[in-house]
């Protein structure tokens, strides 16, 4: 995956303080207790930051990738659309319960994109008819399509049918974070990258430039993924949400926002509660959410324990989510004990 122009760009880098401390070494892992390092090397991670209250406590990366290394995200990218419509939606450019319809007439298919509510696009309740396929055996189909396609808005346009009726069930589609790219650019009037740097990159204190894959050179951004970015500023990125939309004393995301993500979705998505592109990890409370991206790629917040998580990988597509976000919850789980028992 080569990253394309559109450049989130940082002002002045936000202060990551870092102290080494002993995290849970021994986790548990598909019905055994395992080294942490045997999980990594299992999963193949390129890098795992591991932040507590506002601490980098712990922070590995694969020989060969460094501090300025850009990482793919993948769907994590799905989750810092979601921050970019709380955004938008706070300073009344959108309402969820627009309709795709009116926020992009150039799509034209009244009778299908009438049907369909921003909140709709945000819960993965669309019902567009655009299954997430990732089988390069099948590169034209799906998903795979959209990613390999010259021309993503034709490829919306080109793909709209309905499964099932808007906002009846949650189906995770690409799609519809894809649109939310779209609205996000017409409303602003300015390609998504550039919203990207100016609502969030900047004001959070990144310390990199990010990129975002263009569907063809001076084109629109993939918006349902293919954000490239140093580890340790999706660890800002997460901490933004730990921290309700705060970095420092900088107000960036409404509060509000944070809620709306903390709180599920009335439809669960594929057997998971989810909630504005953020996914609730199973067994855990509703402060224990996830940026996920497809190979291996976590974003991981748990505001009661004040705990966030960058695990980067080349993992199978989809492979070994649950098992990886148990890892995830016992690490927070014993920092956030060893916390109380410290004088």
């Amino acid at each position: 995956m080569v990253p394309e122009p559109g450049h989130p760009g940082p002002a002045r880098a936000r202060d990551l303080p870092s102290r080494s401390r002993p995290i849970l070494d021994r986790v548990p892992w598909k019905g055994r207790t395992v080294p942490l390092m045997d999980m990594l090397a299992a999963t193949h991670t390129n890098a795992f930051l591991v932040v507590q209250d506002g601490t980098l406590v712990h922070e590995w990366q694969r020989p060969g990738t460094g501090p300025a290394t850009l990482f793919p995200s993948w769907s994590v990218a799905k989750s810092i659309v979601s921050l970019l419509v709380g955004d938008a939606v706070a300073r009344g450019q959108l309402a969820e319960t627009d309709r795709v319809s009116t926020l992009l007439p150039d799509l034209k298919n009244g009778a299908v994109f009438g049907q369909i509510t921003v909140r709709n696009l945000l819960d993965m309740a669309s019902g567009i008819a655009v299954p997430e396929n990732y089988d390069p055996r099948h590169p034209l189909t799906g998903t795979a399509g959209m990613y390999l396609t010259r021309d993503i808005a034709g490829f919306v346009r080109d793909n709209a049918h309905l499964a099932f009726k808007p906002g009846s069930q949650g189906r995770y589609r690409s799609i519809d974070t894809e649109l939310l790219g779209l609205i996000l650019a017409r409303v602003e009037g300015k390609p998504l990258a550039d919203i990207l740097s100016e609502r969030i990159w900047k004001p959070m204190g990144a310390q990199a430039d990010a990129t975002w894959n263009l569907d063809r050179p001076g084109g629109l951004e993939k918006a349902f993924c293919c954000i490239n970015a140093t580890a340790r500023d999706f660890a800002r990125l997460g901490l933004l949400v730990a921290d309700q939309g705060r970095a420092g004393g900088n107000r960036i995301i409404p509060a509000r926002w944070i809620d709306r993500i903390l709180t599920p979705a009335r439809r669960a998505v594929d057997g998971w509660q989810y909630s504005a592109q953020w996914w609730h990890a199973p067994g855990g409370s509703d402060s224990d959410i996830s940026a996920i991206g497809v190979y291996g790629q976590y974003v991981y917040v748990n505001q009661d324990t004040g705990t966030v998580i960058v695990k980067l990988s080349d993992h199978g597509a989809e492979q070994d989510e649950v098992d990886t976000l148990s890892v995830m919850q016992a690490i927070a789980a014993d920092l956030a004990a060893t916390a109380r028992q410290d004088p």
